[in-house]
Order: structure tokens, then sequence, then C-alpha cells
């Protein structure tokens, strides 16, 4: 991912990985803390794919858990490229 060219591009490229575990992603966001509007809008934006199966937003830390099946996911090429991109940056 170079140059951020979608709302989701945007997104991954102002988040902190907290965590990747195949089917399990944590970021963060400063953007996120005490923004309502912004969760709505990441909300919007993730609720957009099915393949997801939930996506939480905590507005006071700034988190975002995202939690899939992995072969869901494999249908998708840009989920797919979201999942390689988080998994290269993740603390371990």
């Amino acid at each position: 991912m170079g140059i951020p060219t979608s709302k989701m591009d945007w997104f991954l490229k102002s988040v902190t990985v907290g965590s990747y575990i195949p089917g399990r992603i944590r970021v963060y966001s400063k953007a996120l803390i005490n923004n309502a509007q912004l969760k709505l809008k990441v909300e919007e934006t993730m609720a957009k794919y099915n393949e997801l199966d939930k996506v939480t937003i905590n507005t006071i830390t700034g988190s975002v858990l995202i939690e899939y099946q992995p072969a869901k996911i494999k249908t998708n090429k840009e989920l797919c490229e979201i999942e390689a991109y988080i998994k290269k940056r993740a603390n371990r």
C-alpha cells in the first residue's frame, strides 16, 4: 500500500497495530479517542465488508477490534491486502 487511495487506506495509515492473530486484529487510533463521529464513520465503512464477523470500537482507548474467519476474507482481494499490511506491522 503506497499512497492512500480509499477511506480504508487512510484509516490504515493512521493506526498503530496492537496485535495480529489470524481472525483477530486490534489497532489503535488516537483520532478515535473521544470521537463519536469518527467511530460512526469507521463502523459504516467496516459494515460494508460482509466478510468481517464483528468490529468493536472503544472511543476511550481508541481501540478497534476486528474479528473474522480467515478463510472467509480470502474471497476479497482488498481485505487480503489489508490483512497482509497489518500482519507486517504487528507488534510481536
